[in-house]
Formats: structure tokens, C-alpha cells, sequence
């Protein structure tokens, strides 16, 4: 059996990992904070790290189907509009998993997003951000969901697939022969470790760093297998690249009316997310066993 960490593999690895730390080393270094516009420019540069990965490892091993195995061909199918809208369902599911947890509650009034929002704004611009809300012409969940679609099928797909390039791409070409739940579940692995430093440095678990690395981890193991499995489906990298865009995109839909709880907890990233990652796993196994036309091997 070919091993798991063939030379391309590693590779493959080794350049996207030390591509990445190498950045979020250097924004720490040089004085850096989270919560700046600096912070979310490393962040979106961060992403490109599997491409950078898979396009150097490519070249440097002679390999001329390139498109073939990172998966960049565009066919039409049901399958990007699932990508699409699976994360309004998995935001959902998010929101009614996060009121499990003691200490949260429902808030129609917004009250626990105006909370969030004082960690890091001012008193004078939360104030606006209300005024801001009370113009707008819609509701603020309308308002969000329009926002949520938009955004995570364009300029959020955009720098997913940055990632997506990488992991669903030439990583799930070179994994395949594992097996489905082998391959997703490693690369989950090693997707949520490559997190490390920014999680380290205030991203997603600002108020739980070190367990948030641990959290991360789940929560990539979590997701893989769909996006592994909409990558097959819909024959494209493409597909993955919107499903994590507008997942990525979903984060204040689903704490939109939570107050309470923690980064640890609730939202998507939160152990709320990953439990509606694990429901929605079982609904991919149910489909491909029972609904599916053409199924792929779990």
C-alpha cells in the first residue's frame, strides 16, 4: 500500500506550512495585533499557503496535469449551489445547538451581538453600529443573509480557494487511495494544526488560545469530509472553495441572536459548529447510502 507521506506529499506540506508560520511569525515579530486591518490582510495572505504549496511541489516535480489534480475545471452542476446553500443550513443548526449551552439565550433585541461587538469597538461606535442597524430598509437577519450568499460566493470563495486549491485539491488527489474517511479525516488533521499560529494569535478563540488550537483541530476534522465530499460530487475545486467561502461567511448569521456563551461554545467555530458539522456528516452518509445516484465508496 503507497504510503500516506509520499515526496509529494511532503512537500506539498513542508511549503505550505512553513509558507504560512513564516507570515503570522513575521506579523508577530514586527509588533502586530489582532483585531487590525493588518490582521485581516495576513489572514486572507495566509490562505494562499496550500496554493503556493501545491503550485511549487507541481512544478518542482515535472508533473504537467495540473489542472487534473488540483481540480480546477468549471462544469455546472447542482452541486455549487448546494455549496452554497448547505452553510445557511449548518447555521441553523449552529444557532439551535449553541442555546444548548448553559449560560446562553435567544436575543431578539441583539443584545449579545452589541455585547461582542464592545470587546472591540468603542462605546461611540457600537452606538453607531445600532444607528447603523436602525436604517437599514430590511431586517438585520435579511440583512445578514443577503450579505452571508453575496460575500461567500464571491470574495469569500475567492480566498477559500486559496485553501481549497491545496487541501481538496492536490491533497485530496494524492489521499484518494486511502480511503474517504482516512484521507478526510487526516487531512482535517493537518488542516487544523496548519491554524496554529493564528489561533495562537487571537483568531477564532481570542479568549481561549491554547484550547482553541484543540477546538480548531475538531472542527477542520469536522468539516473535511464535506468538503471532500462536494469536491467529488461536483467534480470541481470550485465547489469546496464556495461551501467554505460562505461557511466562513455564516459566522455572524449564527450568533446573530445568541447572547452569552463563549468562543469555546458557540458560533461556528465554537463546539456548537462542530456538532452541526457531525449532524450534517451523517446526513452526507445517509444520502450516498440511500438517495444518491452515484455513489462514492465511504
Amino acid at each position: 500500500m503507497t504510503r500516506p507521506f509520499s515526496r509529494t506529499v511532503s512537500l506539498f506540506l513542508l511549503i505550505t506550512t512553513l509558507s504560512s508560520w513564516i507570515l503570522a511569525l513575521g506579523f508577530y515579530l514586527s509588533g502586530g495585533q489582532w483585531n487590525t486591518p493588518n490582521a485581516f490582510l495576513i489572514a486572507l495572505l495566509y490562505m494562499f499557503g496550500p496554493t503556493l504549496g501545491a503550485l511549487i511541489t507541481l512544478k518542482s516535480s515535472g508533473m504537467t496535469d495540473w489542472k487534473e489534480r488540483l481540480g480546477l475545471r468549471w462544469q455546472w452542476n447542482w452541486w455549487l449551489l448546494l455549496a452554497m446553500a448547505l452553510p445557511l443550513l449548518f447555521s441553523g443548526l449552529t444557532f439551535a445547538f449553541s442555546l444548548l449551552f448553559p449560560g446562553t439565550s435567544f436575543a431578539p433585541d441583539l443584545a449579545g451581538l452589541f455585547e461582542r461587538y464592545a470587546k472591540t469597538m468603542t462605546p461611540e461606535q457600537v452606538e453607531a453600529f445600532k444607528a447603523s442597524l436602525q436604517k437599514l430598509p430590511v431586517s438585520p437577519l435579511i440583512a445578514t443573509l443577503i450579505q452571508t450568499i453575496l460575500a461567500g460566493a464571491t470574495i469569500n470563495a475567492f480566498f477559500a480557494l486559496g485553501e481549497e486549491i491545496g487541501w481538496r485539491g492536490l491533497l485530496l488527489h494524492e489521499w484518494k487511495h486511502l480511503g474517504f474517511w482516512k484521507c478526510s479525516l487526516l487531512t482535517g488533521v493537518i488542516w487544523g494544526l496548519w491554524h496554529l499560529p493564528l489561533i495562537l494569535l487571537g483568531h477564532n478563540y481570542p479568549d481561549h488560545p491554547l484550547p482553541g488550537i484543540f477546538m480548531m483541530t475538531l472542527l477542520c476534522m469536522a468539516f473535511a469530509p464535506l468538503l471532500n465530499y462536494i469536491r467529488l460530487k461536483s467534480g470541481s475545486v470550485l465547489a469546496p472553495a464556495i461551501f467554505h467561502g460562505t461557511f466562513n461567511a455564516t459566522a455572524g448569521l449564527s450568533l446573530l441572536y445568541i447572547k452569552g456563551g463563549n468562543d469555546l461554545a458557540v458560533g461556528i467555530t465554537g463546539a456548537a459548529g462542530i456538532l452541526a458539522l457531525v449532524l450534517m456528516n451523517a446526513g452526507i452518509f445517509l444520502y450516498n447510502r440511500f438517495c444518491s445516484k452515484e455513489t462514492i465508496v465511504l
